[in-house]
């Protein structure tokens, strides 16, 4: 008996590991906050890709996404976990890069992921272990390289971009895991002849997604919760890492009169290389006009 459970467990750990980390699935929401008579327009959502320079099955995954043409790409941050991987992200990003696009930071674009253990994530969220001050990953690097090909940094800023044939309000933060969100800087009314107004933020924190719903954003798009990334069939998260609760850590809901979009993102940190009934995802929301 115990050598059966020790082989259950190893199978359950290669499963994890090696099957259900590389398994990347594309997922589809339709989100009804456009105007009567806006034609429709899709934004592809990449979030905490964690990559380094090695992930050859992630990197031509994003490649091929590259197919899609969406009207506007959002990363909402944790792009890396290696100082030599820039180049392969932005290899990996290369095919969307001439699309309209937007980024932020989140923690790992600018502290590279140390050895701990995965579960203390099960009684605490990781916000108070991060005593680094100075940057140890090549964050502006990163972001230079975006921003090259005319994607915007939405980092504690506001700006207006051509999507489609609508013309959107974007309001962003910095991670709030680290403490870098400045809502105060983007705060107050969003745009009111906007076509769409849209938040944008690493860290789905209910006191700035309720700021962001009251000042007027319509979709907010978050990652940085791994969707719980071990997850219990028919039960789901057992943490979020973050104060938003567990029926929103992944997927399409509502906060206060906004939509929210929080995806279970990409990647793992390289020191807990597994994900367990939460599929590895990037999402292509399709919006439409309110019925």
């Amino acid at each position: 008996m115990p050598l059966s459970m020790l082989g259950l467990g190893l199978a359950g750990v290669g499963y994890a590991s090696v099957v259900e980390r590389n398994s990347f699935r594309l997922r589809r929401f339709d989100v009804p906050v456009l105007e009567r008579g806006q034609r429709p327009v899709r934004i592809l959502h990449l979030t905490d890709l964690h990559l380094t320079p090695r992930r050859s099955m992630l990197i031509n995954w994003v490649r091929s996404l590259g197919a899609l043409r969406p009207d506007l790409v959002v990363n909402t941050g944790d792009s890396i976990a290696h100082p030599d991987a820039v180049p392969s992200l932005l290899h990996a990003l290369e095919p969307l890069l001439s699309r309209p696009g937007l980024f932020v930071y989140g923690s790992n674009d600018l502290y590279a992921p140390k050895p701990k253990n995965p579960f203390r994530y099960l009684w605490r969220t990781s916000k108070s272990e991060r005593r680094q001050h100075i940057p140890t990953l090549p964050w502006e690097e990163l972001g230079a390289g975006m921003a090259a090909e005319g994607w915007l940094d939405m980092n504690n800023t506001t700006a207006r971009v051509k999507v489609g044939d609508l013309d959107v309000a974007v309001a962003g933060i910095h991670d709030s895991h680290i403490d870098r969100d400045r809502y105060d800087l983007v705060a107050g009314p969003a745009p009111a002849d906007a076509d769409l107004r849209l938040g944008v933020m690493h860290s789905p924190e209910p006191r700035n997604m309720t700021r962001f719903a009251a000042d007027g954003y319509q979709l907010l798009l978050a990652g940085h919760t791994h969707g719980g990334q071990l997850c219990i069939p028919f039960y789901g998260a057992l943490v979020t890492n973050c104060g938003i609760d567990r029926a929103r850590v992944k997927g399409l809901s509502r906060h206060d009169a906004a939509w929210l979009h929080v995806s279970a993102g990409l990647g793992t940190s390289p020191y807990a290389p597994a994900r367990f009934a939460c599929f590895p995802e990037a999402t292509l929301l399709t919006l439409l006009p309110r019925r």
